[in-house]
């Protein structure tokens, strides 16, 4: 069986969903063995326990996703994919700092992009994936202004975290990380564009991720 016939099939797919969710239920539960310790300042745990949402959330939103129209073809988008996924949330296994100010900013961060994801969610509603995947083209909420407003979304609490574990190398797997997301986005608009007729008059007028500059 050919790689782009077995990501077609409904065993694949929740296999990659179980796969997936698993990753992230994980994370939370390393998150919360640390919470459980209360070995931790107030502001450490309160970025903590935003962090172990998210990541439970993350785990839903895979497991009810639905079933895509199209997938990108070739190894390429799907590499791309699985390390803008889960590249960055290796950061939790580093040391994590214990100052107050890089911590309330980290929640800062993680409760903004929650929030707007969840805000996106909304109108995206099952069509969330990992791998380039065709579903529908959503034009409403966030939509309405940027391309990509859950790629936003993730950026802010993936910068959130690398503040609860800031380092030189925490900063480098970030900027790799943006550089791998920039290649899932033209990934994932190349597949729209060839499945979806509508997309084409969609994405003329809207930016991809920061109105006015990108």
């Amino acid at each position: 069986m050919s790689t782009v016939a077995l990501s077609k099939s409904r065993p694949y797919e929740m296999m990659m969903q179980v796969l997936g969710s698993l990753w992230f239920m994980l994370l939370a539960f390393c998150v919360a063995i640390r919470i459980g310790s209360f070995a931790e300042p107030w502001p450490s745990l309160l970025s903590s326990v935003c962090l172990a949402v998210f990541y439970v959330l993350l785990a839903a939103l895979i497991m009810t996703r639905s079933p895509a129209k199209a997938h990108a073809d070739g190894l390429l988008p799907r590499i791309a994919a699985f390390v803008g996924s889960y590249l960055p949330w290796t950061i939790t296994f580093f040391g994590k700092t214990d100052q107050a100010l890089p911590n309330l900013l980290s929640t800062a961060c993680v409760l903004i992009g929650m929030i707007m994801m969840l805000v996106t969610i909304r109108h995206l509603g099952r069509s969330f994936s990992l791998v380039p995947q065709a579903r529908t083209v959503v034009q409403t909420g966030p939509y309405r202004w940027i391309k990509h407003p859950l790629y936003f979304a993730e950026e802010i609490v993936i910068v959130g975290v690398v503040l609860q574990y800031l380092t030189p190398l925490t900063v480098v797997v970030l900027v790799l990380h943006i550089g791998v997301q920039v290649c899932r986005i033209l990934y994932e608009e190349d597949l729209l564009r060839r499945t979806c007729p509508e997309y084409s008059s969609y994405e003329v007028s809207r930016w991809r991720l920061v109105p006015y500059v990108w």
